[in-house]
């Protein structure tokens, strides 16, 4: 039990990191383990966290996006529409690609690309792979597309 809660660890201390999350952001979570993640983060002081199941309205509100569990492509893929409408038009989101299915962490990257997210870093992890990337001037892309 020990080790996978050290692994669990590792890989959110990865994702705030490459997030930048601060206590002042306002954070959305979301797949498989997105209870526990949330719990984890309230546990470290983050209080303006909320998960897809415990925030009703979705209204780009969330500066931080974060996905975890053990997912398969389709499942990321769920997680990701689920949260894109809660994010901010300047987020940033981290996502655990712990899936041994062939080429899904550059589906992944493909989607959130697709998102307007430019993709700024992988960070290896007990768990997995944890991909971060920032969406900017979303806007633009908005009006232009």
């Amino acid at each position: 039990m020990g080790h996978s809660a050290s692994n669990r660890e590792q890989v959110i201390d990865t994702m705030i990191g490459l997030t930048r999350l601060s206590s002042l952001h306002r954070a959305i979570v979301a797949g498989h383990d997105s209870m526990e993640l949330y719990l984890a983060l309230r546990r470290r002081g983050f209080v303006r966290v909320a998960t897809t199941a415990t925030c009703r309205i979705p209204k780009q509100q969330h500066a931080v996006g974060l996905i975890t569990g053990q997912n398969s492509l389709a499942a990321i893929e769920a997680a990701l529409a689920q949260i894109s409408q809660f994010l901010s038009r300047s987020a940033a989101i981290a996502v655990l690609i712990d899936s041994r299915e062939s080429g899904v962490c550059l589906k992944v990257r493909t989607r959130l690309e697709q998102m307007g997210f430019r993709i700024e870093a992988g960070v290896r992890c007990q768990q997995g792979l944890v991909l971060s990337a920032y969406r900017q001037g979303f806007t633009q892309m908005e009006i232009a597309a």
